[in-house]
């Protein structure tokens, strides 16, 4: 058995960039925007309001608010409503998602005022399906420090104070401790023939914003980008430190080689000299221990600095293999991860597809029942898009459409003669075509609306086409 998670959240300032990210203008990174069109508005906005932030306007503006809204005072609350993401896919499949919605927003209208709720949307582009409401906190009743003001002073002389029934916008009245856990238990209570119960009660688990969740994943990802850079600096390291290990093995050798070349260069001379005298002798045995201790003490010295940078190359070997291997299972767990995701939004896809197409087959067969069981259905659409077009707005059109009588005074446009015709209180009326009763037919005052601008139109020309008649110039009288 599944959860119901509901939220609750303050506005924090103007609500424009929530309604682009709720009316999908600017689409979001976890968001599939081939599954858009499935996203729903759920409340009927006002007549003349547009969106979103123009209804929470709108119903500031007609609430009967006496005082002037603060800078700092909270206008709407955002409410989030959804469930456990298995429990939600499978109400969809079950076909009772309709049903949820119907039941979330009742207890929207039933919490908190149905004129109080202006907007809910549910969204179908993401990966459990949910509904985001808009509610303007406008309460009435007396102010909770006025309500312990007068248990803690009784004796403090009272004031006449303005009528607690009055409505006043306080979002601290809607979202006090004691009712954010009342709303949990109502709203759990509602949702529970959907097989969702409330979550632990007291438990410390923490809503995560949307915004956190792609920071977090953006820090995920640089940590890995660290990561990987933090390596590629380690491994040029190791390559400069070996370029610069082999650089000193090759000087020492070479300053070896000419030592040696200089001291077997010495002792050759002294040898051709084939000098006999103990001096020379000694000078040569002198030359030999000289060069003994100055060739076995430079290799010896340059051996250790070989064998030190040798095991420092090899520590970095290790350290490189080591941290190579951590990136290699970084990025198989990453691309795991990846694939994990995408097998699911495929998943999603799919079941969403085959849900579109089931109630796309239901609503073929609704609408040729409609068809068969209503003659007109088919004559009444094409009659709308005739009204539409001589230039009747949506309420006319819809007053024509049920047969009813109405008196117009503006243009008529005529397509056969491409040309508009001013009228004063004529009646337009929608009926039966006498010839054909199959069909329907405009009248403009009981002629058919083809007929009446062919008069109208044979009226014009004749005034336009007839002649001027000239008089005779009988010359000056005298």
């Amino acid at each position: 058995m599944g959860y119901v998670v509901l939220h609750l959240d303050k506005s924090p300032d103007n609500e424009v960039p929530m309604t682009a990210h709720i009316a999908r203008i600017k689409i979001p990174l976890n968001a599939i925007p081939e599954l858009t069109y499935l996203n729903e508005e759920l409340v009927e906005f006002p007549e003349g309001v547009a969106g979103r932030t123009e209804a929470i306007n709108h119903r500031l503006e007609h609430a009967g608010l006496t005082r002037k809204i603060g800078t700092n005072q909270v206008r709407v609350i955002r409410v989030m409503l959804t469930g456990t993401q298995e429990d939600m896919k499978r109400i969809a499949q079950e076909g009772r998602l309709k049903a949820w919605c119907a039941d979330n927003l009742e207890w929207l209208r039933r919490t908190f005022g149905a004129e109080n709720v202006v907007s809910a949307v549910l969204h179908m582009d993401e990966a459990t399906p949910h509904i985001h409401a808009a509610v303007v906190p406008i309460v009435t009743g007396e102010r909770r420090k006025i309500r312990k003001k007068k248990t803690d002073e009784p004796n403090k002389r009272k004031y006449r104070t303005k009528s607690a029934a009055r409505p006043r916008l306080c979002a601290d009245d809607v979202m006090s401790r004691v009712k954010l856990k009342e709303y949990q238990d109502t709203y759990a209570a509602a949702m529970a023939k959907y097989g969702l119960q409330r979550g632990i009660d007291g438990s410390k688990a923490r809503h995560v914003t949307t915004q956190e969740f792609y920071r977090n994943t953006i820090a995920r990802q640089q940590n890995l980008q660290d990561n990987i850079g933090e390596l590629l600096r380690i491994e040029e390291e190791k390559r400069k430190a070996v370029e610069h290990a082999t650089t000193q093995e090759q000087t020492a050798r070479e300053k070896l080689r000419r030592t040696t070349a200089e001291l077997n260069a010495v002792k050759g001379e002294l040898k051709t000299e084939r000098l006999k005298n103990s001096a020379a002798e000694v000078g040569i045995n002198i030359l030999d221990g000289i060069g003994s201790m100055i060739g076995t003490s430079k290799v010896k010295r340059q051996e250790q600095e070989i064998g030190v940078l040798r095991q420092e190359v090899s520590a970095r070997d290790e350290t490189i293999e080591f941290l190579q291997t951590k990136i290699q299972t970084m990025q198989a767990d990453h691309r795991q991860e990846l694939t994990t995701i995408q097998a699911r939004h495929a998943t999603e896809t799919v079941n969403l597809t085959k849900q579109h197409e089931r109630e796309m087959s239901l609503l073929k067969a609704a609408l040729s029942k409609v068809v068969k069981w209503v003659p007109y259905f088919r004559e009444m659409l094409r009659m709308e898009s005739v009204c539409r077009t001589v230039g009747f707005d949506d309420e006319q059109t819809a007053t024509l459409i049920k047969g009813k009588p109405l008196e117009y005074s503006g243009e008529l446009y005529s397509e056969d003669h491409n040309c508009k015709f001013m009228v004063e209180r004529v009646t337009a009326q929608v009926t039966p075509d006498p010839t054909d009763k199959r069909k329907l037919q405009l009248n403009i005052d009981k002629v058919p609306f083809k007929e009446w601008c062919r008069e109208k139109f044979e009226k014009l020309r004749n005034a336009f086409c007839q002649p001027v008649r000239q008089q005779k110039y009988k010359g000056p009288k005298f």
